[in-house]
């Protein structure tokens, strides 16, 4: 998941610049905390979304822009559950 909180962190940054907001004037606006908006546009955090949608309608774009193509990242395997719910073994 950190490929892809690094590529959405990237494309808020680069609307970011492209609207001419400063990451402090961002943040003031979004209501979100100046080092948090830092954190996110790095991908040190996983947004929810509420604040993708947010920071969408701040820049004025659709959310689905700021998301990358699901070709171009890749995502970890799912994990193998026992759906069953019961003892292996019986």
């Amino acid at each position: 998941m950190e490929e892809l909180a690094v590529a959405i962190g990237k494309s808020i940054r680069k609307k970011r610049q492209e609207n001419g907001l400063s990451q402090d004037r961002f943040a003031l606006i979004a209501d979100i905390d100046r080092s948090y908006m830092g954190r996110i546009e790095r991908g040190e955090v996983n947004l929810t979304i509420e604040k993708l949608y947010r920071i969408a309608a701040i820049l004025q774009c659709e959310p689905i822009i700021l998301l990358p193509r699901m070709s171009s990242i890749s995502l970890p395997a799912p994990r193998k559950s026992n759906k069953s719910g019961g003892s292996e073994g019986r």
